[in-house]
């Protein structure tokens, strides 16, 4: 027998094998000498608990339990223990089987026996079942007792060992050097849509962390041939070994492609660290790769709310990584005319190499903040990105849970129950200058917290020692802290201990990095907590608990402005944990007024030099010290806009608020409409981009997205739900909607000039200077206007 030996390591994933008959946890690292490893655990299985009744006893039941054994899963055990269930002690029964798709059916078998009132946490996924039982988390140093197994076959890793003792954490915060591997297809298209069982990949781009791109081609025939290609992109991906695989919307599209690609060829696309190891779909809609980690950057770029259209080029442009004007752009439905046509070929080539070297340096924006809220909520780094805020934050309150013997609720399905929002203050109109935007840090948590809110807290009849809600009449018990309370607390201390030790490094120092991604995650955990509340999928969803807190976010507001006004600030505007003020030396006063009286901490988020509020809420723009143009509430930000009435009224914005001249947004707004009209706006800043949020036959009135969505399919493209169309007016008879044509069928002279001057530009221009005076008709004539904006003050 080995003698055991102590390996560090960083843990990558966890997932499961049945050997044998028998459940093995796969540990996939990568150790403190670089090496690939994997340490295989075969002594956890899997389990469920089953809520006992007072009623009957726990003898009988047990043994009811024993008789549904069979096959060859058998339930191995049945002990009865105490968990907590929202806070109150309970009798349950833990059961455990062999293997963990049993699970499943002996939790409706355990249901219907007598003296069993719920059944529990039969619905977490064996892998992860072991994350939260051993308090193991990807993306986090460890320590463990392990042998080695020799002789081994089936992983492509350096040594393989068997685990003999629990692991154990490791005070170390920097990731050892990961191999990063980013991808990107192109795929000949002739007929538009592409098809996977007709249309060959024509490029592989591939470019991994060590700098190296590599442009993988398909060979020339009548029609492009796609297998020598496939064959080498998977001789590259196991000679390089990768340990992360990177793609933008690659769960969407690359990585089902290359699969469906390869099994109509008869090429098995084993590119796993596990033999025979093909990608395939798993849980969050994301495509797993066994043994590696594929994370698709599409999904944390979907949560950039500033920038409207996804498409790689823009969000690599808006994160400074390749400008859209330094970059190759062939328009997708031109994809096989560039391969088609040898002398473009290179620019298609190019255009892969600018694509794929995209992917690989957002990834790098990202992966960092991906893995911290990896390590916090136990989620594998494929799986967090696809996973949405609620499930994330629902993985950290399971881990939590179980640390504290709380039993985890069932997720089960609810109708939505409306309930009273936050609070928004009627602003003032006009312009304003010198305005401080104050922020209540952490307020919804932080509410949460000092009332004790939460379903295991909430008292129905009297209550002595409770919080009562203003307005509501809800009871909170003050005494003991409730399982929101335990947690956001620990978020909230977590997150203040991460940053004083930011402190001690420099901001450029890689610990400081790593930190700062950290306070981040946990930042975005806490925040998310009260929406999980009311989220009709949450596992503790809890509507009174989320209606509480906005009803003690509107009170709290309302203390804050008259604290604001008692010391002379005059209060401009207030939306939800926000106060506009007039930005004067009580300010100071003003935030330790807030944390004295209210117990609440408040902080200047910005300081607007000058900022314009209309009558209407949630409506302003403000110019920030730094000169940025802040518009909120505007066509600007509504994605249905072109790119030219976004850039208008971007500009209109920041030249009345920075030169304070109407008259020279007037004529800004007027010559970009002889541009218009002489043709010499880009059509790229002309198309309208919408997502068809149903599928077409569920449409009864065709608007224009619909229209250019048809149009897409008559010319064989495949259109789906979910898809954004861009689509640019022409001329002609007829409405706007039959008139809307997919952006690339559009000739530069088929444009509807004066529907784009007067639905797009003009409209959008107005949105801010109807309140200064400025008709359309101001807009198109030349403006004799010489006034200013301190005329509109």
């Amino acid at each position: 027998m080995e003698l055991s030996l102590k390996l560090r390591f960083y843990l990558l994933d966890v997932s499961y094998e049945i050997h044998s008959g028998i459940p093995v946890i796969l540990l996939w690292a990568v150790a403190e000498d670089g090496r690939r490893v994997l340490v295989l655990d075969r002594g956890f299985r899997p389990y469920f608990y089953a809520i006992l009744s007072e009623d009957v006893s726990e003898q009988e039941v047990v043994s009811r339990i024993k008789l549904l054994s069979k096959g060859d899963s058998p339930i191995i055990g049945v002990e009865v223990t105490t968990r907590r269930y929202y806070g109150k002690p309970v009798k349950v029964a833990k059961i455990a089987t062999v293997k963990p798709e049993a699970v499943r059916e002996y939790r409706e078998a355990v249901k219907k026996v007598r003296g069993v009132i719920d059944v529990l946490e039969a619905d977490i996924r064996f892998s992860m079942r072991y994350v939260l039982d051993n308090d193991v988390t990807p993306c986090q140093w460890y320590e463990a007792d392990v042998e080695p197994i020799e002789g081994v076959t089936g992983y492509r890793v350096n040594s393989v060992y068997s685990l003999v003792d629990k692991l154990k954490p490791l005070d170390r915060a920097i990731p050892p050097r990961l191999r990063v591997l980013a991808l990107d297809i192109e795929v000949y298209n002739p007929r538009g849509a592409t098809d996977p069982s007709r249309d060959p990949i024509i490029v592989i781009a591939l470019a991994n962390s060590e700098g190296e791109v590599r442009i993988l081609t398909a060979s020339d025939g009548p029609t492009p041939q796609d297998r020598e290609l496939l064959k080498g992109f998977v001789n590259y991906v196991l000679t390089y070994d990768p340990d992360i695989v990177v793609g933008y919307n690659s769960n969407r599209y690359d990585l089902p492609y290359l699969v469906e690609r390869a099994n109509k060829l008869g090429i098995v696309l084993d590119i796993g660290r596990v033999r025979g190891g093909i990608p395939r779909p798993s849980v969050h809609g994301h495509y797993s790769i066994p043994g590696r980690l594929h994370v698709d950057i599409y999904n944390f770029a979907e949560e950039l709310p500033e920038v409207k259209i996804k498409s790689l080029d823009v969000v690599a442009e808006y994160l400074g990584i390749m400008k859209r004007s330094e970059r190759v752009l062939i328009p997708g439905h031109e994809i096989y005319r560039y391969w088609d046509d040898k002398s473009k070929r290179k620019t298609l080539l190019d255009y892969a190499r600018d694509d794929v070297v995209s992917t690989l340096r957002l990834s790098e924006k990202f992966l960092p903040f991906a893995m911290q809220l990896s390590s916090l909520t136990g989620l594998p780094l494929d799986q967090v990105g696809a996973a949405s805020v609620g499930y994330r934050l629902e993985w950290y309150l399971m881990r939590a849970a179980t640390k504290m013997g709380e039993l985890i609720p069932n997720r089960i399905e609810r109708e939505y129950e409306p309930y009273r929002g936050a609070i928004v203050l009627e602003p003032r109109k006009g312009v304003h200058e010198n305005i401080a935007v104050l922020d209540f840090t952490s307020m919804y948590p932080n509410i949460m917290i000092k009332y004790n809110i939460g379903p295991d807290t909430f008292v129905e009849g009297e209550c002595s020692n409770c919080y009562i809600i203003p307005g509501l009449g809800y009871a909170f018990r003050k005494e003991p802290p409730g399982f929101y309370k335990s947690v956001l607390e620990t978020l909230l201390k977590l997150r203040k201990a991460v940053r004083e030790e930011m402190r001690k490094y420099p901001a450029d120092s890689p610990e400081y990095r790593v930190l700062d991604e950290r306070q981040r995650a946990l930042k975005v955990l806490a925040n998310a907590s009260y929406g999980y509340m009311g989220w009709v999928g949450a596992r503790w969803y809890f509507r009174q608990g989320a209606e509480a807190v906005t009803a003690l976010g509107r009170e709290t507001i309302k203390k804050a402005v008259e604290l604001a006004e008692k010391l002379g600030l005059e209060v401009i505007y207030g939306d939800t944990d926000s106060l506009f003020v007039t930005n004067k030396s009580e300010v100071q006063k003003f935030i330790d007024e807030v944390m004295r009286v209210l117990e609440l901490e408040i902080k200047v988020d910005k300081v607007y030099r000058r900022v314009f509020f209309t009558e209407a809420k949630k409506r302003y723009v403000g110019l920030t010290e730094d000169g940025r143009a802040d518009i909120v509430g505007f066509e600007a930000v509504r994605g249905d806009w072109s790119e030219i009435a976004k850039e208008v009224q971007e500009n209109v914005a920041r030249i009345v608020l920075e030169t304070g001249s109407v008259g020279k947004a007037v004529e800004y707004v007027r010559s970009v409409v002889q541009e218009l009209r002489q043709l010499k706006v880009p059509m790229e800043k002309l198309v309208i981009w919408k997502t068809l949020t149903k599928s077409l036959e569920e449409y009864e009135v065709s608007a224009p997205h619909v229209t250019a969505a048809k149009r897409l399919i008559s010319a064989g493209f495949k259109v789906e739900k979910g898809d954004k169309i861009g689509y640019i007016v022409t001329r002609g008879a007829g409405s706007v909607s039959s008139r809307a044509v997919p952006y690339f069928m559009a000739k530069p002279s088929e444009i509807d000039v004066d529907y784009y001057i007067k639905h797009q530009v003009i409209p959008a221009a107005l949105r801010i200077l109807e309140y200064f005076g400025v008709t359309e008709k101001q807009l198109e004539v030349a403006s004799r206007a010489g006034r200013t904006l301190f005329d509109f003050r």
